[in-house]
């Protein structure tokens, strides 16, 4: 993402991640794409192998926070201005179900929920294709000048 011209708002700049087929470090390790943007909402897809799962023979917790957390901030990436930044300050995820191998693909939908000049607050969804529910977040995250 850093070889993104500076002048672009955060929308341009997902946009054109997309259109370029490029993806941060953490979307290639965890096996994860941006798919769908809109100012204040985006959508990542992933689909967790064993290579993610904990010693209990489920996916880590991590894998769906990673999701959330991107969710949440990328959507409020969609609404900044090229001057502006931001990062997670909270983030609160809730686990409804176990995700598995078997899940098959995820969606992490995320969307803001109100943003000011300092602070931000967004939320997200983890969904399976038949649109059930595996995690949920709420996020803080504050915006400040590059």
């Amino acid at each position: 993402m850093n070889d993104l011209p500076p002048s672009l708002s955060g929308l341009e700049q997902l946009r054109a991640m997309i259109a370029a087929g490029k993806m941060p470090g953490i979307g290639r390790t965890m096996g994860f794409d941006l798919v769908e943007v809109a100012e204040g909402h985006v959508v990542f897809e992933g689909c967790p192998g064993i290579e993610v799962y904990n010693p209990i023979g489920t996916v880590h917790g991590g894998y769906a926070a990673t999701l959330l957390d991107s969710a949440c901030g990328c959507a409020v990436h969609t609404k900044l201005s090229a001057s502006q930044a931001y990062s997670t300050l909270e983030l609160k995820v809730a686990y409804h179900r176990a995700l598995t191998a078997e899940t098959g693909i995820v969606r992490a939908t995320g969307a803001v929920v109100s943003i000011g000049r300092r602070a931000a607050f967004a939320e997200a969804r983890l969904t399976d294709a038949a649109g059930k529910l595996y995690a949920s977040a709420t996020s803080t995250l504050i915006v400040m000048e590059r």
